[in-house]
């Protein structure tokens, strides 16, 4: 039964994760493809790039609602769930539960089925997970993100230091505060994951090529 809702919270993650709200929403707002422009990422800050602001902070939202949603369901479906693993009585799997769901979504986005597994780079996925998960965590985080990034005017810059920010201020949190160890993975996982994805990014930053916010990109 366990094995069984661990599958449902993770296919029901991913499958949220796969909702392209980025093409959705440029398509709607510009009629343009937005897997053909730009970076061709479905990420909001290809929409700023390609589609405007307005655009942008629509799909910023609902991409956070993804990963949101997708632990909600998973606290929901393991609401009190224990299991008994041998000699070591009842280990508590709720959070680990909601931490899969979290982590399907990420991927949902990165590699969606609806949209032929092209999709963005996970950030804004991540921190809507790590809202339920750790809301402070969730919150520091986030100030770190949109601070380095309006400073320094690269969201990719503001995007790896904001998931790293998170894991930093949750080793403090489990310790002091008792917040589930497996929180702690998940925004290791996640900074780790962020910063795989924008290795590319990282090349272009060391290069001084990379596009700085505001800069749009050819139709």
């Amino acid at each position: 039964m366990i094995i069984a809702k661990l599958i449902a919270v993770a296919l029901i993650g991913y499958l949220l994760g796969s909702i392209p709200w980025g093409k959705i929403v440029a398509e709607r707002t510009t009629n343009s493809d937005i897997s053909t422009l730009g970076s061709r990422r479905t990420g909001a800050t290809n929409v700023l790039r390609t589609s405007g602001k307005k655009a942008a902070i629509t799909v910023a939202i609902l991409d956070v609602g993804k990963g949101t949603l997708a632990v909600y369901v998973a606290r929901l479906i393991f609401s009190g769930e224990y299991a008994a693993i041998g000699d070591s009585g009842l280990l508590w799997v709720a959070s680990s539960a909601q931490v899969l769901a979290a982590l399907a979504a990420v991927f949902g986005h990165t590699w969606p089925l609806f949209n032929k597994f092209k999709g963005g780079r996970g950030v804004a996925t991540f921190m809507g997970g790590l809202i339920l998960l750790c809301t402070p965590a969730a919150l520091f985080a986030g100030e770190i993100l949109i601070i380095c990034a309006l400073l320094t005017r690269y969201m990719s810059l503001g995007s790896i230091i904001g998931a790293v920010s998170a894991y930093t201020i949750l080793i403090p949190l489990t310790i002091i505060y008792g917040f589930p160890i497996e929180y702690l993975a998940y925004a290791l996982a996640g900074a780790i994951f962020i910063i795989v994805m924008h290795r590319d990014n990282i090349v272009r930053l060391l290069a001084g090529t990379e596009r700085k916010l505001g800069e749009k990109v050819e139709m």
